[in-house]
């Protein structure tokens, strides 16, 4: 899940916008916890793996 649809419990704002500080230590703990497909969002995934399949495809017609 992204932090961008969170809604904090304290201000009840967007935790992307930080405007309090629960807010802004919410959003600074789930950015280091992302890693690196963190970041992606779900069209963005779905893009990579059906290039991923693509590329295994076309590698296993290769090899044959």
């Amino acid at each position: 899940m992204t932090y961008d649809r969170l809604v904090c419990a304290n201000c009840a704002a967007p935790v992307s916008e930080g405007r309090c500080p629960v807010c802004r230590a919410s959003r600074e703990r789930l950015q280091q916890q992302a890693g690196i497909f963190g970041q992606l969002n779900p069209a963005m995934l779905v893009a990579l793996l059906i290039m991923l399949v693509a590329l295994a495809a076309v590698l296993r017609q290769a090899v044959a």
